[in-house]
């Protein structure tokens, strides 16, 4: 799942999938994601060091993976396709 903003800019209307081989990691998913989704390049990571945009987390199965290494195996049920993977704008400001 991708933020209403990221969407427009990659002209898809719900939920995106990808086929990501074994192991599904952050960065296999967020690899396909790019490949498939040029315009997203340097959108959700910095293109020149592969880390997460600050405003930009990432979740599964209910859990905060934003602050986990890149080679973090996603839960089986995301890579099984029965949980999604989400990409969320985080919030700032008061």
């Amino acid at each position: 799942m991708l933020p209403a903003h990221l969407r427009v800019l990659a002209h898809v209307g719900g939920e995106v999938e990808l086929d990501v081989p074994a192991p599904v990691t952050l960065r296999s998913v967020l690899d396909a994601l790019e490949a498939r989704y040029p315009v997203l390049r340097g959108t959700i990571r910095d293109r020149a060091t592969g880390r997460r945009r600050a405003f930009v987390r990432f979740y599964a199965c209910e859990e905060d993976l934003s602050h986990d290494p890149p080679e973090t195996v996603l839960p089986a049920r995301v890579a099984a396709g029965a949980e999604p993977f989400m990409v969320v704008g985080a919030m700032a400001g008061g």
